[in-house]
């Protein structure tokens, strides 16, 4: 039984340092900001900051553990999905691929996700945070609407 176990873990030692060769989840750039909202507010955006530009931004801050895979791969598909839905580093790019539905995410709660406040309690908003986040999010929409009329 004992041999077996050394067996089993010597195969997952080796799966764990054959893994670590994927190149996938390395690539950890930040691409110039191109531009911003024209936010309602600086406290608006110091909130999606704290809270949304890990992966809706490229200002992303790439932890010690974003470099070890399986961990690399999941940080790595996150901010790559984060990025095309809602990128406030890009408005002029991203504009009409998310926007209006920022807002509503973090009112669901849906946004920021339960694991990445796990892992970055700074992001977690109060209620309090999160209503004023809303209420930003949505000022800073419409100003932007109502600028392209």
């Amino acid at each position: 039984m004992l041999v077996r176990l050394g067996k089993v873990a010597i195969a997952l030692i080796a799966l764990f340092a054959l893994i670590q060769v994927v190149p996938y989840g390395r690539s950890h750039t930040n691409p110039a900001v191109v531009g911003e909202p024209a936010w309602e507010s600086q406290a608006t955006r110091n909130l999606a900051s704290a809270s949304c530009f890990d992966c809706h931004s490229n200002e992303t801050t790439w932890p010690w553990y974003s470099n070890i895979a399986p961990i690399s791969w999941l940080t790595q598909r996150d901010v790559d999905e984060g990025r095309s839905t809602l990128n406030f580093s890009e408005w002029t790019v991203s504009s009409g691929h998310g926007e209006h539905d920022a807002a509503e995410a973090v009112q669901s709660g849906e946004m920021p996700p339960s694991y990445y406040v796990m892992l970055h309690p700074d992001a977690g908003l109060t209620a309090a945070e999160k209503d004023a986040l809303v209420r930003g999010l949505q000022g800073t929409l419409n100003a932007q609407e109502g600028e392209s009329d």
